[in-house]
């Protein structure tokens, strides 16, 4: 069963709710470029294929640091994170920075969502929480949700 939760900009905690307009604001003519940010390899390529597979373009980064240089050059329209990093930083606090530095929203993607952790990534403003294991096609559906494409 999909566990999916999409939050809006203007609220914190709330029950699960999906979002009839996007959640994010993108530029025509700029490229949808998705980073994916996930330590466990095959479950990173999975989901860069999934997405390269529905039309968006991907980053990979498997871990904290690797992700705040690649937003600082790349400049991705969303973040898919994952909530356990290798590092200094958790996806949580990885997702903080990059919201804070680069204005850059996050779906968070993990087995670890109790509402500690959501209480801590609320500053973030996140755009959905998907509870491993989910689907490829809940990640890409959730994408599109966030980005107001296809038919999700």
């Amino acid at each position: 069963m999909l566990d999916l939760i999409l939050m809006p900009a203007h609220e914190k905690l709330p029950a699960k709710q999906w979002v009839d307009k996007p959640a994010l604001d993108r530029s025509p003519g700029v490229p949808t470029r998705i980073m994916i940010v996930e330590d466990d390899f095959l479950i990173s390529i999975q989901m860069e294929e999934a997405l390269r597979t529905a039309g968006f373009e991907v980053t990979l980064a498997s871990s904290s640091e690797e992700a705040l240089q690649i937003a600082g050059g790349e400049t991705p329209t969303l973040v898919v994170m994952d909530v356990r990093l290798p590092g200094a930083l958790d996806g949580v606090d990885t997702a903080l920075e990059l919201f804070k530095t680069y204005g850059l929203r996050s779906i968070f993607s993990t087995a670890h969502s109790d509402l500690e952790i959501r209480a801590r990534a609320a500053p973030a403003q996140p755009i959905a929480w998907l509870t491993k294991p989910y689907s490829m096609a809940s990640l890409v559906a959730a994408v599109q949700s966030a980005l107001g494409t296809g038919n999700s």
